[in-house]
């Protein structure tokens, strides 16, 4: 149940009639009870992970931080502990030592040493957070105009300034998770998207079914050569030029979808279940372009992803696939039954 409560958030969110493109307010924090977390996961964290990512939201939101700060605080906590309260650092998985050549003495959500303050503190994960807000605070006064990855750097002073970056769309999602509310902040670079802002919809047919992508076949279903490993095998797919880079994927028919991110083989995949046996995949979208996550209810023609060369793929383009009660079948032929013609 707390599951479908969380799905039915963003479905709402998505779909609703008037405020499809509402965002939060960028400037006034968010607020989240941790005991009112569900038994539920968000963008793979668990439980236990989701209340500690409460009370880093509801720390910031304290000490009158923006939705964009708590959403760094989030991203800083699951990059250096997974949003695990745990009461060992670096020193005791890997012999890190500091500087001076010390024992690292790292615990907590943010694995901070004894510096930042009592054993105590640092592992109460309210405290642990409210002083890494303070210091962030302290250290990057300029920190709007900084991707979030390089505002936790500075504050945790980490060896990697990049380190983060690959968990802040996660940190997004887990935000909006736990609060309802759609934040706006799209990209690397945290910046606020304005919601549905940019998006195209695609045009459905009277069949209620859509192109998934614009422009030509560049590559049909069948075996073939493949152009990275020159072997012969399936591709199990029809490939689009798609309008090129960051070109808008449409949903090809109305559905859930079921998976969202890399297979893998490193391709950003959005997989979406039709009913009656039938699902859809869109791959190669790079992480800022999966524009929909798992559970969502999406429509026909809604865009879903933006084209992208992410995993087994020599430039940009989509990949699209039909499978039939698990098995793939040529894309072509199956939208000419529904009354799509691929590559017009």
């Amino acid at each position: 149940m707390p599951i479908l409560v969380i799905g039915g958030l963003f479905g709402m969110m998505l779909l609703g009639a008037d405020d499809t493109c509402a965002v939060a307010d960028s400037s006034s924090g968010l607020s989240i009870d941790p005991a009112s977390v569900p038994n539920a996961t968000i963008a793979g964290y668990t439980h236990e992970q989701l209340v500690n990512a409460a009370y880093v939201v509801q720390a910031g939101k304290d000490l009158g931080l923006s939705v964009r700060d708590q959403t760094v605080g989030v991203m800083t906590a699951m990059g250096e502990s997974s949003l695990r309260n745990i009461d060992y650092g670096d020193w005791e998985t890997g012999g890190v030592t500091n500087p001076d050549g010390s024992r690292t003495t790292s615990i907590g959500l943010f694995q901070q040493q004894d510096g930042w303050g009592s054993r105590a503190d640092r592992l109460d994960p309210y405290k642990s957070s409210t002083m890494f807000f303070q210091a962030m605070i302290d250290k990057v006064p300029d920190r709007a105009s900084l991707e979030p990855t390089l505002i936790a750097h500075r504050t945790q002073v980490n060896a990697d300034p990049y380190h983060y970056e690959k968990f802040w769309d996660p940190a997004v999602q887990v935000v909006e998770g736990l609060t309802g509310v759609r934040t706006g902040l799209n990209g690397s670079d945290g910046s606020s998207g304005g919601g549905c802002a940019g998006l195209l919809p695609g045009t459905v047919n009277a069949n209620g079914w859509a192109s998934p992508a614009a422009g030509p076949i560049v590559s049909p279903f069948g075996m073939r050569l493949h152009p990275i490993y020159e072997d012969w095998r399936l591709h199990s797919g029809t490939d689009f030029a798609g309008g090129g880079c960051d070109g808008p994927v449409w949903a090809a028919q109305t559905g859930t979808v079921t998976f969202r991110g890399f297979d893998g083989r490193g391709n950003g995949t959005i997989t979406i279940d039709h009913g009656g046996g039938v699902q859809t995949k869109y791959l190669h979208e790079y992480e800022s372009g999966m524009l929909v996550r798992t559970g969502d209810k999406v429509a026909a023609g809604q865009q879903i992803g933006r084209v992208g060369s992410s995993g087994e793929s020599s430039g940009c383009h989509l990949h699209f696939s039909v499978l039939v009660d698990g098995q793939f079948v040529d894309p072509e032929p199956f939208m000419s039954a529904v009354g799509i013609t691929l590559g017009q």
